[in-house]
């Protein structure tokens, strides 16, 4: 025990005993894990009567004090008052010390020990932090009522300074009640930096006073089929000066910076689409309806500086943060190229190309943000031309800029794509809902990890943390929000704060369900799908046999998955898997996964297994011709308002592979097919978007054997669009054939129309009628 810790217990603790090292069965669920935590015998027990005392009667530390007894009321219905005198015993004690050692002003020290808890911190963000750990103390489980505290000591400080989270409210517009809701849970996992993306092609959600076409006619777009079948005729919205006045406020009280990003020189058309002389054809464009890279860029006249000169002073009227993000991302300098003015400008400043101009663009800004006491960040790109020495850079396209811009001693945050693009599926599932492929599981975002092995030690000090990033093209509401978001963010706390060395997936798995529980008892939409079981079986083998090995899985990879095979509801009592299962067909099954104290930890899932079901294969199961990995899940709409149903595509090849199947006793095909709006801006990439004859007027569905040049099986005709629904059925007899063939399904509709998915694919025996038997 070393001396500080000994003079505490003296003072503290009365009467008490020197202890000794008492590591506990169970570790506390804390996310993210502290620095440091030893433990010691004894405990604490809380109840109702066990005060937090404010020793030095500060308003900052009262604040804390009264945040801290609202999450434990809320998620543990134990209601603790909040005092203002001397400590007094057996009391939970928030006490700041400007004399406190810790080397970091976001650290702290907590204490458990039989007569008390005590949290002390230099800094108001560290005494914050300290009751931020101490609210994960207090709610270890899912139990409502008093709270027993083993005896342990914390000494804890973030790993990094930038702790961030981006949030798209361009593409798809949140509530201020919404994003409030997002920042508490920031500030439960202690993240510090809130960037909020306010201005895009398809929405400027800033209001700015000077400027009030920006949100007259740039906060609002035509959706795609505005006005048919329940589209509304427009959508949008900003927030007020006041809304944002009020989140900045509600953030700082959580100890949060909101930095602000307004998107430059790219992604302009709505603010081009306010004010057509910002842009450099002089057309006014509509507010853009599509996702994707669009071409519309600022003009580079002293008109359009001035605007952005007034613009950047409402902006940081309104956000006291010390960074301003200028975005800087997919200029696509085709305007740039095709305008003599432009062209003229770029000459007489002596600029070599484009990216050049960008390059003096940013840096025009940058020089106005530093006059003005702020400082520059922007996406990679800006490091393509000349770029202010004091501006810090975003590493988005993978993490080579941050290893380019450390290296010219230029601060980063790591927020690569797709790592740390929260957008992305957190799994393959059928269940999950709409997002980017590939992948970003739970466990790949835990692994991240922020310093490239590429930077020397020197270098390193540049890594300022790194930030996930929520784009919400595919997020509509906060529903889909959070669950892209939760628990992921669990993974990026402790990314940003714990010690590399600490990092243990096991150990951060096992402290995952009270979390969960947090969550529940907080309204926080999480999603379960790294404990959800995924139940697979051999189809040809079991197609051919009518017996399977049954396998479950699931991406935690620890032993928590119970099942029944009767199609009963799973409990923590029911059949632990732990080796593969030799069924016969037909039978349903259901799994769930418990913890290894009995809480639920995802939601039972059920699949049938029999032949119909077998033959039956979902869209979203079947991959990609080979050719092209692109591939998205979306909704039938874009501004849909559920989480399902949704569809996988490829904008660039309609083509999909229904798996090996035996093929003897196949006598047709069903196809649920779906019609899905082409609403994707590719710019340059638009040349790799596979164009097909047809010999129908609409395009039709062909069906391939084997391969997608083998031979053609059926063609489908597709309906015609503006008479047909969205969703609509294709029927065809098989030809006879023996053994194992897989199917490719390539779509011919032309490219300037709409998008085609498979919903569902099924294979039948029988008459065509459809009957299987």
């Amino acid at each position: 025990m070393n001396l500080a810790r000994l003079v505490f217990c003296l003072s503290f603790c009365s009467a008490t005993a020197m202890v000794h090292a008492a590591t506990p069965a169970v570790s506390p669920p804390l996310i993210p894990l502290p620095a440091q935590i030893s433990y010691a015998d004894g405990a604490f027990d809380v109840d109702a009567k066990t005060p937090i005392v404010v020793v030095d009667r500060d308003a900052s530390t009262r604040k804390t004090a009264d945040y801290l007894a609202g999450i434990v009321a809320r998620t543990r219905g134990l209601h603790l008052r909040v005092e203002e005198h001397p400590a007094s015993p057996k009391a939970i004690v928030l006490q700041r010390d400007p004399q406190a050692t810790m080397a970091n002003r976001e650290g702290y020290v907590l204490d458990v020990t039989p007569q008390g808890i005590r949290i002390s911190a230099r800094d108001d963000a560290g005494l914050f932090y300290g009751a931020m750990t101490l609210a994960q103390l207090l709610t270890p489980d899912d139990k409502h009522g008093p709270v027993h505290v083993v005896a342990m000591h914390i000494n804890d400080q973030p790993r990094f300074v930038w702790r961030g989270l981006m949030l798209d409210s361009a593409r798809h517009m949140q509530s201020i009640a919404e994003i409030e809701t997002l920042l508490d849970q920031m500030a439960q996992h202690k993240l510090n930096t809130f960037h909020w993306h306010l201005t895009d092609d398809q929405g400027w959600r800033i209001e700015i006073k000077r400027y009030p076409e920006l949100t007259h006619t740039g906060a609002w777009r035509k959706p795609v089929d505005a006005g048919r079948d329940g589209q509304p005729l427009r959508y949008g919205g900003f927030y007020t000066q006041e809304q944002i006045r009020q989140l900045v406020a509600y953030a700082a009280a959580r100890y949060i910076t909101v930095v602000p990003e307004i998107d430059m020189p790219g992604h302009a058309q709505a603010a081009v689409a306010s004010y057509p002389f910002l842009g450099v054809t002089g057309k006014r464009p509509p507010v853009s309806e599509d996702w994707g890279v669009h071409p519309y860029l600022y003009n580079v006249d002293d008109a359009t500086f001035t605007f952005m000169d007034n613009v950047l002073d409402e902006v940081m009227a309104l956000f006291p943060s010390h960074y301003i993000h200028v975005g800087g991302d997919e200029a696509v300098k085709d305007q740039w190229k095709a305008s003599p003015a432009v062209q003229a400008k770029m000459h007489a400043l002596g600029l070599k190309d484009e990216d050049a101009l960008q390059g003096w663009f940013i840096s025009r800004l940058g020089r106005y943000l530093s006059a003005h006491g702020r400082r520059l960040i922007g996406w990679d790109e800006i490091l393509g031309g000349a770029v202010p020495d004091d501006a810090a850079v975003m590493s988005w396209r993978g993490i080579q800029g941050a290893i380019d811009a450390a290296r010219q001693g230029h601060d980063v945050v790591l927020s690569p794509s797709p790592d740390l693009y929260f957008d992305q599926l957190q799994s393959d599932r059928a269940d999950e809902i709409a997002g980017r492929i590939p992948v970003r599981s739970l466990a790949s975002v835990y692994a991240f990890e922020p310093v490239p092995k590429a930077l020397n030690v020197s270098q390193a000090t540049h890594v300022l943390g790194a930030q996930a990033n929520v784009w919400t093209e595919h997020m509509p509401t906060i529903a889909h929000v959070e669950h892209a978001m939760f628990p992921r963010l669990d993974a990026l706390s402790e990314v940003d704060w714990s010690p590399a060395a600490a990092r243990d997936w096991h150990g951060f798995v096992a402290r995952l369900p009270a979390q969960f529980a947090r969550y529940r008892e907080q309204q926080i939409g999480y999603a379960d799908s790294a404990f959800a079981p995924d139940i697979t079986v051999d189809r040809t083998i079991a197609l051919t046999t009518g017996a399977a090995q049954l396998t479950l899985t699931n991406q935690a990879g620890d032993d928590t998955l119970h099942y029944t095979l009767d199609g009963s509801v799973p409990t923590v009592a029911s059949p632990l898997y732990s080796t593969p299962l030799a069924v016969k067909l037909p039978l349903t099954v259901r799994a769930a996964a418990f913890s290894s104290s009995g809480m639920l930890l995802a939601s039972p899932r059920q699949r049938l297994l029999d032949r119909t079901s077998l033959l039956s294969v979902s869209g979203n199961a079947m991959p990609n011709c080979p050719g092209s990995d692109f591939r998205l899940r979306v909704q039938p709409m874009p501004d849909a308002v559920s989480l399902a149903p949704v569809y996988s595509i490829n904008v660039f090849d309609s083509c999909q592979f229904y798996p090996s199947t035996p093929m003897d006793g196949i006598t047709r095909i069903h196809v649920d097919a779906v019609r899905l709006p082409r609403n994707y801006q590719l710019a340059h990439d638009a040349k790799l978007v596979v164009s097909r004859p047809h010999s129908t007027p609409f395009g039709e569905l062909v069906v391939h054997q084997d391969r997608c040049d083998g031979d053609v099986l059926v063609t489908l005709p597709l309906p015609d669009p503006s008479r047909s629904a969205r969703r609509f059925p294709l029927d065809a007899a098989l030809p006879v054939s023996h053994g194992s063939h897989a199917l490719c399904l390539i779509y011919t509709a032309p490219i300037e129309g709409d998008l085609y998915a498979l919903d569902r694919v099924t294979l039948l025996t029988g008459n065509a009628t459809g009957d299987t038997r």
